[in-house]
């Protein structure tokens, strides 16, 4: 593997999604050692999605990081699950990482009992210290977090927000696995914005398999807008990307 500069983007394609997420996850903790060394604590923000599976399972297996002097976020969740609901985004981190890892803290989206004093609690939670780094996906329809493209807001004025989830990504949470039918799959989220995320210092952005192949190249190649959210990665001048082969198509045919 070798990097690939397109559009200003560090695209890195890997052979195959274990191999994606182990590079993925060598690069998150070399960054995270790094400043551990120069600064007292990290804060980061983390995605919660089976294409981060293979980077949260590698990125257990790194040594050599205070756990204790990073705090977790998460960049958004689902509104009206109940609390223990397996796909509930805070719970869903907490299986693949968080419970297995000895944080310092975690502070997890609780949209009970009013979703909108919970994005404002969540907003100052942010604000208290700068964001270090976010892991993170892009969705099929090409959002970032929950910034779908009929909500998206490449410029918006709030940090953390209510949305409607637009029917593409609500249809992605079923072929994903994590629902049995459309139907009981929520209507609105909570979610950290565009400009929230892009506030951090290094992004690093994590996409395997052929489903997410179209979004990839709209990321990489579209005008940058809201038509595709993840575009706006392409303004931030420390992102990586890491796909698979099966992401990257004839991307990586120079790879």
């Amino acid at each position: 593997m070798k990097p690939i500069l397109l559009n200003g983007v560090d695209l890195r394609v890997h052979a195959t999604r274990t191999a994606m997420g182990a590079a993925a996850a060598a690069e998150v903790a070399e960054d995270l050692r790094a400043r551990l060394a120069r600064q007292p604590s990290v804060r980061m923000v983390f995605a919660a999605a089976p294409s981060q599976t293979e980077v949260l399972a590698a990125l257990q297996q790194e040594r050599g990081i205070e756990w204790a002097r990073v705090t977790a976020f998460h960049m958004d969740e689902y509104t009206g699950l109940p609390a223990d609901h397996p796909a509930r985004f805070g719970r869903w981190l907490q299986r693949h990482l968080f419970d297995a890892l000895p944080l310092g803290m975690v502070h997890l989206i609780t949209p009970e009992p009013d979703p909108e004093a919970a994005a404002s609690a969540y907003t100052a939670l942010l604000a208290a210290a700068p964001i270090d780094l976010v892991l993170l996906g892009i969705g099929v329809n090409g959002h970032i977090a929950f910034n779908d493209p009929p909500v998206a807001d490449l410029a918006d004025p709030l940090d953390v927000k209510m949305v409607e989830l637009d029917p593409v990504c609500r249809q992605q949470q079923v072929d994903d696995g994590c629902f049995s039918g459309l139907d009981v799959v929520p209507r609105r989220a909570i979610t950290l914005t565009v400009p929230r995320l892009l506030r951090a210092d290094k992004l690093v952005c994590v996409v395997p398999g052929s489903v997410k192949r179209a979004a990839l190249r709209a990321m990489l190649h579209d005008p940058i807008g809201e038509a595709c959210p993840a575009t706006a990665l392409r303004t931030h001048p420390r992102v990586t990307v890491h796909c698979d082969a099966d992401a990257a198509g004839t991307l990586g045919a120079s790879c």
